[in-house]
Formats: structure tokens, C-alpha cells, sequence
């Protein structure tokens, strides 16, 4: 790939403040009679990084799978109480009891990253299975640390807050440095991986190699019907089918997808970026998320 193509998404990260990780690869296409590799543009894509919420990605590809295999019933009615809620979207902002089926925590799991509904499905599915899934599909450098509510222990323990009422008032009065050196932000210890992998993950996925078929052909509904737009899927013209899954924390503005064109062709792409701002909205940064993602894909169709 052209030095220019990576220097041009260099000055694209650079532009809104952020150092970026990038991998595209063309789901399709290989180099060598093996397909030991593929056409790909890469930009740190090998950086062990936070992933945020796009482990949700192989909790639900794991469900999919446990649904297949008949070891779980997708109809199974979850009660979510108040204790369960963990704030944000979905039924965690709900005010009052809700019954949903397991399927629909996946849903909303990936839809609208429901940290609650994720956490439900996790204690469901198994917290010890993906470690193991992710050896199996040949994951070697994503590890998986626990689920939405352990990540809310850790950063209740680092700040000194007993409850999220404490945390949402101690955070905002931490001075920066105090704020990243949180567990959460630092990838030995907590949920991390690389951009490579996760593409490999998505082409698994998006293959029919990731499971069943029916299993992969569930995931791909699901990350398909996120309704968040304004990074990846911004990048796209219309008529190219963006599916994929977000991942935010402070200053971290993270995606996961397939773009696919009215062609046929398919190409992976993982973009993470990391801002000296911590704050969680930062509507450049994500334009430039989806335009970086853009260029990579065009360069690899130019080929």
C-alpha cells in the first residue's frame, strides 16, 4: 500500500487532535495461492489497544453460537431489576422492572451498546467462554477482563467512589493525569486487542468462519442495526451498507465494521482513536473516524 495513503490518514488524526489506529482489509481478495495474506492499509493496526465495547462483538457471536448448538434458548425471559442497571441506553435507563428475551439483550447489546443488557447476556452465556473463543478463532492478543460491570468496579475502586453517584462526582474533578492513569485506559488491564485482530474477527464473522452459519448470519443482523451513524457509516457515500459496533470511553472513540459495496466487495475496518480531550462527544473526531476509514477502502478498490 502506497506510503501516501497512510501518511494522508496520519494527517486526517492529526487534523482533529488524535493518534489513531487503523486496519482495512478486503474480505475478499488475497495476495498468495495460501491467502495467508490479504490487501490491507494499516496504521499502527498491531498496537495493543482498549476496546471498549466492541468486546460485545464476541459476546454476542457467542450467544449466536450457544442459541445454534440449542445449549440456549434466544425466547429465555430475563428480569431486569434495578440492580442490574449499570446508566446509559437501553433498558439500563429504564425507571422500572422490564422482562426481555435473551435475544433482545443481544439487541440492545448492539444496537445501542447497552452496558446492562450486555452485562445479563455475559453472566448468561459464560464470562470464562470467550477467553476461549477468542483463542479459538485465533484471537491470541485479545483478552477479555470481565464485563461491563467489572469495568465499573475498576473504576469506582481507582477513583475512591463507593457508588456511580460518587463517581459521576468525583470524575470530573481529576486532574488528567489522574484520569489516564485508571486502569481502564490501560490495556494490560483491562479488555484489549488490536485493530488487526478485530478485523480478523469481522472477516471471520462476515465469511461464515466464525461458527455456524446461522450464528454469523445473526451477528451480522445485529451489528447492522446499531443505530449510532456518526462515525464509520458517516464516511460512506450512499448506497454502501456499513455494519458495525462502537466503543467509547473518555478521550477513546473506538469502531468496528464491514463496509459493504453495491459490487459486492467487502472490506473489514477497526479505526480506535484516542484524544488528548476526555470528553465522550467529539463529533470531528468521529467524522474523521469515518473519512480515514473511507480513504482506506477507495485505496484498496483502486488497487
Amino acid at each position: 500500500m502506497p506510503v501516501v495513503v497512510t501518511q494522508r490518514i496520519g494527517q486526517m488524526f492529526a487534523r482533529v487532535g488524535v493518534s489513531g489506529c487503523l486496519h482495512v482489509v478486503d474480505l475478499d481478495a488475497v495476495d498468495d495461492d495460501a491467502g495467508a495474506r490479504r490487501r490491507e492499509v494499516a496504521v499502527g493496526a498491531d498496537e495493543q489497544v482498549v476496546i471498549a465495547s466492541i468486546f460485545k462483538i464476541l459476546l454476542v457471536l457467542e450467544f449466536a453460537r450457544q442459541v445454534v448448538a440449542g445449549q440456549l434458548d434466544p425466547q429465555e425471559r430475563v428480569l431486569v431489576t434495578a440492580d442490574d442497571r449499570l446508566g446509559g441506553w437501553g433498558i439500563a435507563g429504564c425507571a422500572d422492572d422490564a422482562e426481555v428475551s435473551l435475544r433482545d439483550l443481544a439487541y440492545f447489546a448492539m444496537s445501542v451498546s447497552d452496558n446492562t443488557a450486555a452485562d445479563l447476556l455475559l453472566r448468561r452465556v459464560g464470562a470464562d467462554v470467550l477467553p476461549m473463543l477468542a483463542a479459538e478463532l485465533g484471537l491470541p492478543r485479545t483478552r477479555i477482563v470481565g464485563g461491563p460491570r467489572q469495568l465499573v468496579e475498576m473504576m469506582l475502586a481507582d477513583v475512591g467512589a463507593r457508588t456511580e453517584a460518587d463517581f459521576a462526582r468525583i470524575f470530573p474533578t481529576l486532574p488528567v493525569e489522574r484520569v489516564r492513569a485508571m486502569r481502564m485506559f490501560d490495556p494490560a488491564h483491562t479488555t484489549s486487542s488490536t485493530a488487526r485482530e478485530i478485523t480478523r474477527l469481522l472477516g471471520l464473522i462476515w465469511r461464515d468462519e466464525a461458527g455456524p452459519p446461522e450464528a454469523c448470519a445473526m451477528v451480522r443482523g445485529w451489528m447492522g442495526r446499531q443505530l449510532f451513524w456518526t462515525r464509520l457509516a458517516a464516511g460512506f457515500p450512499p448506497g454502501v451498507r456499513v455494519a458495525g459496533k462502537t466503543g467509547t470511553l473518555p478521550g477513546l472513540h473506538l469502531e468496528a465494521g464491514v463496509a459493504e459495496y453495491p459490487d459486492g466487495g467487502r472490506y473489514a475496518v477497526a479505526v480506535f482513536a484516542r484524544a488528548a480531550q476526555l470528553a465522550t462527544r467529539r463529533i470531528d473526531v468521529d467524522l474523521a473516524m469515518g473519512e480515514a476509514a473511507r480513504v482506506a477502502v477507495e485505496a484498496l478498490r483502486g488497487d
